[in-house]
């Protein structure tokens, strides 16, 4: 009977290695696991850390309305031309029916989201790119949501925000989607010259036309710890000058150590950070950084 007792508390005491069958039912979404330091960790913990890994501090993607509920104080966020869509204005195969299909899974129109909020009580206008969205490829609806956005803080006098994540042009629109460099690059411009103040904030990966464009012109350009900040790729500049390029290439830190940004700012600091230079401006004052 001794025997039994003991043996019983014994097992009690240690915790089990749940098998390859008990793992598989588990619901999904419950754990995620981390690329970059391969922790497997509980999804809603790793939520309530906005998405940075509790263990290596990655910076998993966020999507738009997360970024928004995150950043933007609770309630504040108004939404604007949330039912703009693209079309197919050259015909190309497959496009809408592509177009459908990302927004069945990504839950959006396209792949940016738009509105106005409040920062720690600051008026803002603000525009959130989201890769789950055709990987944030830039197109035309793309182009003029962000337009209209930084004619509204024009309009407003309220300072412009803008997160950044991007592979670039939409192919699938030609030259209609290159012509939105040009169009919003126009935009800050007139913004710019009437006071307004443009913060970019470039997570990963943040690349093309994009980056060459909007992504680059804020007066405070700023970027996540690790993000990929580039035009071309890799492999092409490699060929191009023929020549291997530093392991950290195009990473925000590499960009901030050659003088392409003004700071790399952690998810967790961020809204306290942009808080204190919305302060800053508002008060006519000088940074504390």
């Amino acid at each position: 009977m001794l025997k039994e007792i003991f043996s019983k508390s014994k097992k009690k005491k240690y915790a089990t290695i749940p098998t390859e069958a008990a793992k598989q039912d588990l619901p999904e979404g419950i754990m995620t696991k981390c690329p970059n330091c391969k922790k497997i960790m509980y999804s809603k913990e790793l939520s309530k850390n906005l998405k940075v890994c509790l263990h290596c501090h990655y910076h998993h993607p966020m999507k738009a309305y997360e970024r928004i509920d995150s950043f933007l104080d609770e309630n504040s966020f108004k939404e604007i031309n949330s039912d703009m869509v693209s079309k197919n204005p050259l015909n190309f195969p497959d496009y809408l029916e592509k177009l459908e299909k990302d927004q069945k899974s990504s839950s959006l129109h396209e792949a940016v989201v738009t509105g106005t909020g409040k920062v720690d009580d600051h008026e803002i206008v603000i525009a959130v790119m989201d890769s789950t969205f055709r990987m944030g490829s830039m197109g035309s609806v793309v182009g003029e949501k962000i337009t209209r956005a930084i004619e509204l803080a024009d309009e407003l006098s309220i300072p412009f925000i803008i997160f950044t994540a991007s592979g670039g042009a939409r192919m699938q629109e030609g030259v209609l989607s290159l012509m939105q460099m040009a169009k919003t690059s126009a935009a800050l411009k007139r913004f710019s010259d009437n006071g307004g103040l443009i913060l970019s904030i470039m997570t990963h990966p943040t690349t093309g036309g994009v980056s060459a464009s909007f992504a680059s012109l804020g007066d405070y350009n700023l970027a996540e710890p690790g993000a990929l900040i580039g035009f071309a790729g890799r492999r092409i500049i490699e060929q191009t000058i023929r020549e291997e390029l530093p392991e950290d290439f195009q990473t925000a830190e590499f960009l901030l150590k050659h003088g392409q940004l003004d700071a790399v700012i952690p998810r967790l600091e961020l809204k306290k950070q942009v808080s204190n230079i919305l302060d800053i401006h508002e008060q006519g004052g000088e940074s504390n950084w």
